[in-house]
């Protein structure tokens, strides 16, 4: 079985690419620049933008199973090239497909995907551990998390259990068709995440809570555009049911618990001064 890795540097990318390799899978990682990508042994290294379809023949020749990202790896905008690639992969006589779903709308790649007749997976986490490392600098340098909207809740899901319930989907039958929404096993609001940072890392870590100015001011600055803005305003106002329910789907796909924050926080403890 050969699987093939788009999106492979990013963070659930090189995660999926261990989990692969560890159930006996040979690896195939798209990136856009091979010499930085820095893969273990044995994984096969090809140059690809899923953003230009044009080219990519080779990285999808001969393998059996497809993880893809629904979003240009640049600048995160959604990808248009969905039927292009549904097309190689399916030309290419792909049999399982994991997309990776960034919203709670479906993308038009992962459209083009189940219209295509490919076995595909939907991959749906909620918000991403690792955003925590945004508050990194004032943890370790004031053991403070400055952040908006302190009762909103989110069940976090750490990024290595979405690359195992990917790695399942691409090497075993039965998850065809399922669209897999996956969290932590824990709701948290900022506060909690502070306290728990501050637990791991053995001294007091605060919460500061912002304003909604402060904080709409620091995406502007940032250079969110005013509709991404307003999408971040909208998940912490008046979140989706799904942002916050903790769901036992990583349980029920891996066979084993979802990863606590406070284990991301351990393996994470140096971006904050532990």
């Amino acid at each position: 079985m050969t699987v093939l890795v788009t999106g492979a540097t990013g963070t659930v990318g090189r995660a999926l690419v261990e989990h692969l390799l560890a159930r006996g899978a040979q690896v195939r990682a798209l990136t856009r620049d091979p010499r930085r990508a820095h893969f273990p042994d044995g994984v096969e290294v090809v140059a690809g933008n899923l953003a230009d379809p044009t080219g990519l023949d080779r990285a999808f020749d001969g393998v059996t199973a497809v993880h893809l990202i629904t979003f240009d790896g640049a600048d995160h905008a959604p990808l248009a090239t969905g039927a292009a690639l549904a097309e190689l992969a399916r030309g290419a006589g792909v049999r399982r497909v994991t997309v990776l779903g960034g919203d709670v709308e479906k993308s038009p790649l992962e459209v083009a995907v189940e219209a295509g007749g490919l076995g595909w997976t939907r991959l749906a986490p909620v918000e991403f551990m690792s955003n925590a490392l945004e508050w990194a600098g004032s943890v370790r340098t004031e053991g403070v998390v400055r952040e908006a909207f302190p009762q909103a809740r989110s069940a976090v899901v750490h990024e290595a259990d979405i690359a195992e319930v990917a790695a399942v989907a691409l090497t075993e039958d039965g998850h065809a068709g399922r669209e897999y929404w996956l969290t932590g096993p824990e709701s948290l609001t900022a506060p909690e995440k502070a306290r728990i940072i501050g637990e791991v890392l053995g001294r007091e870590v605060r919460h500061v809570e912002l304003t909604r100015d402060e904080v709409v001011g620091q995406w502007r600055q940032q250079g969110y555009a005013e509709e991404d803005i307003a999408f971040f305003l909208a998940m912490r106002t008046d979140p989706p049911e799904a942002g916050y329910t903790v769901l036992p789907t990583v349980r029920e796909v891996t066979g084993r618990p979802a990863r606590t924050f406070a284990h991301w926080v351990r393996e994470n403890a140096a971006a904050f001064g532990g």
